[in-house]
């Protein structure tokens, strides 16, 4: 039997998500006084040496606080819908599902389905907008709660949060902008629900970019990169979307790092080389040098860069070198 809309106090929620950013919003959905009646997620996911299925993070925290769990790979089965329909939701709140929602699902709740999407609309519409926001050196991001249409991000928009990018890793950006993401939802719920104003802003035709998925390989470094835009790519990675290289001849991922002046460096290092002076790792760039802080090397754990360039025999002589993965 249907629920009785009348004897509400609070919004019928229905959550779609996936990564942990979904789930950082989806807590401050639990958080708050809106009944969170269902969540929709990816299915479980094999990861890891083990080949375990894994929950996803919106699974594992909907778990946790007792929520109702559907996993679809896809929205457009009558199975998907049906499960939708027989929540009876006001209102679909969706933050990095990983699917597109058909025409009958964004009309079926009715408040429709607001998307918590991570840029400054209409600036990167898509997959990975805040990886591309920092790839392209914008100096700001943000977040923007977003009516949900048929066409890629370009529904109205309110409640938008903003944030400087300089320095900060997608992983940091990321859990910001959940933070902010999840109070600005909340926000808009809480006006629907009382009937005010919410402040809807149609976005400019002007603008507009879209933020491609990140290909594999896509954040590799080389040194024809300048020692800023390997940076870039360094922050803009993740586990899923490492960035690596080879160093020394061998292969690796690296985590963490940054730019220095030639003036700022202890030791000179050509364009190419690898060089290792006050238990600090550098890497000579088109332009400039990298400082290499934490790295993975392919089969081991995280370490620091110099417990790394112990292992490199001879990398205090000099000659050692650096480069693509292909190269």
């Amino acid at each position: 039997m249907a629920p009785s809309r009348e004897k509400r106090n609070s919004m019928r929620v229905v959550f779609m998500g996936t990564p942990v950013f979904a789930a950082d919003i989806l807590q401050s959905l639990i958080e708050s006084h809106h009944e969170v009646v269902g969540c929709f997620t990816r299915p479980d996911a094999v990861r890891g040496r083990g080949k375990k299925l894994v929950f996803s993070p919106v699974k594992e925290r909907a778990v946790q606080a007792g929520i109702p769990v559907y996993e679809f790979s896809s929205m457009k089965s009558d199975e998907a819908f049906e499960a939708l329909s027989s929540l009876c939701p006001d209102v679909a709140c969706v933050a990095a599902y990983g699917a597109l929602l058909p025409k009958r699902v964004l009309e079926l709740p009715r408040y429709g389905c607001l998307n918590v999407h991570g840029s400054l609309l209409p600036r990167w519409r898509g997959a990975a907008p805040i990886e591309r926001a920092i790839l392209a050196a914008d100096e700001r991001t943000g977040i923007g709660i977003m009516r949900m249409e048929e066409g890629l991000d370009t529904g109205d928009v309110a409640e938008e949060r903003s944030t400087s990018i300089f320095g900060k890793s997608s992983d940091q950006l990321y859990s910001e902008l959940a933070v902010l993401g999840g109070a600005a939802l909340v926000k808009v719920l809480d006006s629907l629900e009382n009937g005010d104003p919410v402040g809807w802003r149609q976005q400019p035709e002007t603008g507009v970019t879209y933020a491609e998925k990140i290909e594999k390989g896509e954040l590799d470094i080389a040194p024809s990169l300048s020692a800023d835009d390997a940076w870039r790519r360094v922050l803009s990675s993740s586990e899923s979307h490492a960035c690596r290289c080879v160093i020394a001849g061998k292969s690796l991922s690296v985590l963490a790092a940054h730019p220095i002046s030639a003036d700022d460096c202890p030791v000179s290092v050509a364009r190419g080389d690898v060089a290792f002076a006050a238990k600090r790792l550098f890497l000579g760039c088109k332009d400039s040098i990298l400082e290499v802080v934490t790295v993975k090397p392919d089969g081991k754990k995280p370490m620091e860069a110099k417990a790394f360039a112990a292992g490199i025999q001879g990398i205090k002589q000099g000659g050692i070198e650096w480069q693509e993965i292909h190269g």
